[in-house]
């Protein structure tokens, strides 16, 4: 399950910022997640709670914010919604679409107190 290190990265970066610019805890943590990443938001809930007991982020609530996918197919010219990696162009049938948009996977904000 490669949620687990994702979860592991995501917890460093907060810990990261602990030091940086003291806090004493996380009560909330905004995480963005593109529909093309090939994150499970549930198994990266179930792993952040996890890796994170113990820490200052212990008990905090994750929000998951899901970005859609997008692609630009060159056969027409246009920017399509992608649910798949190496998907077909949803408009002409074309390959091989380029993915512009929805392989992202960052911390956006964190709440803290």
């Amino acid at each position: 399950m490669h949620e687990m290190s994702l979860a592991e990265g995501v917890l460093q970066l907060i810990e990261d910022a602990a030091r940086k610019d003291p806090f004493k805890k996380v009560t909330a943590v905004w995480l963005e997640i593109g529909q093309l990443a090939g994150v499970e938001p549930e198994a990266m809930a179930f792993c952040f709670d996890a890796v994170t007991r113990g820490t200052v982020a212990e008990g905090a609530r994750l929000k998951i914010i899901a970005l859609p996918g997008q692609g630009w197919c060159a056969a027409c010219a246009r920017t399509v919604p992608m649910t798949e990696l190496f998907a077909e162009c949803p408009l002409c049938g074309g390959f091989p679409l380029q993915v512009t948009a929805g392989t992202e996977l960052r911390v956006k904000e964190l709440e803290v107190s």
